[in-house]
């Protein structure tokens, strides 16, 4: 069965055909600009020369999926025959609440229940609706699946998940943390075992997803104890436009110094904060290469990137009781060798060590020496690929 995953953004939509024979991308693409002037399209097919990309202004996303099956069925630069290949949908959805604990079967009332969590996640959730309301749409006979980013994280106890703030936010608003990238840390707590030649259901982990937006979890026998991001992706760690763990009161002392209200205060530590807010850029290459010509700030951002990281490991080490591995994924974290092991060497005193020679980028593997009290490892994370598994099992019992 070839599985279409979709992960649909206010203004964009990104897409991978899978194929679940051999789990192989057939097809994959970006939409950018959705309803905005200059909508632009690009699809490829791996392992040819077959590229299809184009500008055309589309006004809605039911449009977008309409080119993208266009797309994959192009006589000359498309991936299949014909649109009966497709046996299902699966769309990663960023907010599941308290009420999806795993991937579920798109109905009527699945419907409903995501649609009343837009409170809890308003920018994401509602594009991640109209994406699957437009496969809906266009293509009515196939099965749709849902795959949260929350719902990974729904095994932490409530000491890890609850704030200290009036119980009654929790239990009349759900206000607690509910972490986020699950489907990233879902499928490398499934992958590292494998590479640690480990029982997953007797593990300990610590996952590093560090791109331009970062978040950690504590996993002990694949479940997760304790995460980083919290009712919203801003907490934690230092991110590329967000703030991370922040004083609330600083919030206060801003508006009354500033005359922002809370809505501009909230967009300034979403995205205009972190490496953007404390350096010269968003993009980690472009903060190291101005601190390696002597920017200040630049290197105090990634010292500030840096510390927390350690941080929250060192915690999460507490967290697990002793942690197995130590998992470096995403964008920085498979790619970013120097800074990965920059954040190592903070945790000597622990006896985590690198080894320089095995410190390879985009490759999954143990980098740590043989001698380290816990491992390090290096794996790409691949979510749309958990995705599709998610959607291949729930639509295979229909």
């Amino acid at each position: 069965m070839k599985i279409l995953v979709i992960n649909a953004g206010s203004s964009s939509l990104k897409y991978q055909l899978i194929d679940m024979d051999d789990e192989s991308v057939k097809a994959k693409g970006l939409v950018e600009r959705i309803g905005i002037e200059g909508t632009h399209f690009k699809q490829t097919v791996p392992g040819t020369d077959k590229v299809i990309e184009f500008t055309r202004n589309m006004a809605a996303h039911t449009e977008a999926i309409a080119a993208v099956l266009d797309a994959l069925i192009d006589k000359d630069n498309g991936a299949i025959a014909s649109l009966d290949e497709i046996g299902a949908c699966g769309h990663r959805v960023l907010h599941g609440g308290e009420t999806f604990s795993a991937s579920a079967l798109i109905t009527d009332e699945t419907m409903k229940e995501i649609e009343a969590l837009i409170p809890l996640g308003p920018l994401h959730q509602r594009p991640n609706i109209a994406g699957i309301r437009a496969c809906q749409e266009v293509m009515p006979t196939k099965p749709n699946v849902a795959v949260f980013d929350t719902s990974f994280h729904q095994t932490m106890p409530p000491k890890a998940f609850l704030y200290g703030v009036p119980y009654e936010y929790y239990t009349d608003l759900k206000v607690r943390r509910y972490g986020f990238h699950g489907t990233s840390h879902r499928f490398i707590a499934g992958e590292a075992p494998k590479l640690l030649g480990m029982d997953p259901k007797h593990c300990k982990l610590i996952i590093c997803h560090l791109g331009n937006g970062s978040s950690l979890s504590a996993i002990v026998d694949g479940k997760v104890v304790d995460t980083s991001m919290g009712l919203t992706p801003l907490e934690g760690v230092l991110m590329g436009t967000r703030s991370g763990d922040v004083d609330p009161a600083v919030l206060e002392y801003i508006m009354d110094n500033t005359g922002m209200d809370i809505h501009q205060m909230l967009n300034t530590l979403n995205k205009k904060s972190g490496f953007a807010g404390m350096s010269c850029s968003s993009d980690m290459r472009d903060v190291k290469a101005a601190a390696e010509q002597g920017d200040k700030q630049a290197q105090n951002a990634l010292d500030v990137w840096c510390y927390r990281l350690q941080k929250y490991i060192g915690a999460y080490n507490v967290a697990v009781g002793g942690a197995d591995a130590i998992v470096f994924t995403a964008g920085i974290g498979e790619n970013d060798t120097d800074s990965c092991a920059k954040v190592i060497e903070g945790l000597a005193f622990m006896g985590v060590k690198v080894d320089p020679q095995k410190n390879k980028r985009g490759v999954a593997a143990v980098i740590s020496t043989d001698d380290s009290t816990i491992k390090v490892l290096r794996i790409p994370t691949n979510e749309e690929l958990l995705i599709a598994r998610d959607t291949l099992e729930i639509v295979s019992k229909l």
